[in-house]
């Protein structure tokens, strides 16, 4: 795949694969080609959500069969409260129903959730088959699709059953945005802010200059915000595929915002939920002084402007409850991610009493929601 008018590729190389990412405006008509250059096989089993295969099932679909799959669709019903063991099950059984061999392809048709639970499909169905990320969401596009995460919820907490398992390819068509309700997109912002202080003062700069949910940017600058962000993601990955070092700077804003996340039993948008942990980190380590004021404030105040939440009024133990749950702790600690100045990022080990102060210093200003 080489770049076209109206297109990027950009190369995630790892150390369980290599594979590229096509981002741009009207590319689904690409799926079949793409996927079958990059994964061959016979069969094509399209997973997909209840809201998005009628959107968009019928094209990716011609296109897998214009490229010579036979074609299986598998639809579970929409939203987060679907990532779940059970629909695990009924997706795994779907696909042995399809009888799809480890020479085929499940392609992944949807937002973060259908992306996280048909890559875990992927990951286990005959130990292992090709997996194509088709995000039709802005977070989908800019996080979850790159880097090969899947996973599913279960009661104790957010992602903590999945598998590190890399797609065959990832193809972004930003023209899907135009489907997205403004709400839902507004939410996704907070993983492209995430990202800029996390790697990029020329992204938070672009974006403080006009926000991403204004309805002022391009397809040409939207195509090319959202090839910054994989390219930031690209960069993580590729020194670090299974988080144990470099790639736990992706998790700023979620040790907090995963616990703000279970804490609404999911029904607050994991983008707000990342923004509230993002400004709540930034607030208690500009108190501990691991960042200045004027940085916290900046964060903040980006949040504020795209219209995101900046805090939360939930109970501080309920808070330190489920963050303490959270996968990324490591027996009595937990590592956190510190902003130390926009596009620069620290960790920090440190224990629950420790936790419990800094969502002591960052959470419960009396702001919203």
């Amino acid at each position: 795949m080489t770049d076209t008018p109206n297109a990027t590729t950009i190369e995630v190389p790892t150390t369980s694969k290599t594979y590229l990412c096509r981002v741009g405006a009207h590319i689904l008509s690409q799926v079949g080609n793409i996927t079958r250059e990059t994964c061959g096989g016979t069969k094509a089993c399209v997973v997909s959500e209840s809201h998005v295969m009628p959107l968009y099932g019928m094209e990716v679909m011609d296109s897998l069969k214009a490229a010579g799959y036979q074609v299986v669709p598998a639809v579970f019903p929409a939203g987060e409260a679907s990532k779940n063991l059970t629909t695990l099950g009924e997706l795994l059984e779907t696909v042995a129903n399809y009888e799809l061999t480890r020479g085929d392809v499940i392609v992944a048709l949807g937002g973060g959730v259908t992306g996280d639970v048909a890559g875990l499909v992927a990951a286990l169905y005959l130990r292992g088959i090709k997996v194509v990320q088709v995000p039709t969401s802005l977070l989908a596009m800019v996080d979850s699709s790159v880097g090969g995460k899947t996973a599913i919820d279960i009661p104790q907490g957010k992602n903590l059953v999945g598998a590190f398992w890399q797609p065959s390819a990832v193809i972004a068509d930003i023209d899907c945005f135009k489907t997205i309700p403004h709400e839902l997109f507004t939410d996704s912002c907070g993983e492209v802010i995430k990202h800029a202080v996390l790697a990029d003062l020329e992204l938070f700069k672009t974006l403080q200059k006009t926000p991403l949910n204004s309805g002022e940017l391009d397809e040409r600058a939207m195509a090319n915000i959202v090839a910054r962000n994989i390219r930031i993601k690209r960069d993580v990955v590729a020194a670090d595929e299974r988080e144990q070092g470099l790639r736990q700077t992706l998790n700023l804003g979620h040790t907090i915002g995963h616990a703000v996340e279970a804490a609404y039993h999911f029904k607050l948008g994991h983008g707000s939920c990342v923004a509230i942990g993002l400004c709540a980190m930034a607030r208690a380590s500009a108190k501990k002084g691991w960042c200045s004021q004027e940085t916290a404030q900046a964060i903040e105040d980006l949040v504020r402007a795209h219209q995101l939440p900046y805090d939360t009024k939930i109970d501080h133990e309920v808070i330190e409850e489920y963050a303490t749950h959270d996968k990324k702790r490591r027996g009595d600690s937990i590592t956190i991610v510190v902003p130390t100045k926009i596009g620069s990022v620290t960790l920090r080990k440190i224990s629950r009493a420790e936790l419990r102060e800094l969502i002591d210093l960052g959470c419960g200003s009396g702001r919203q929601p």
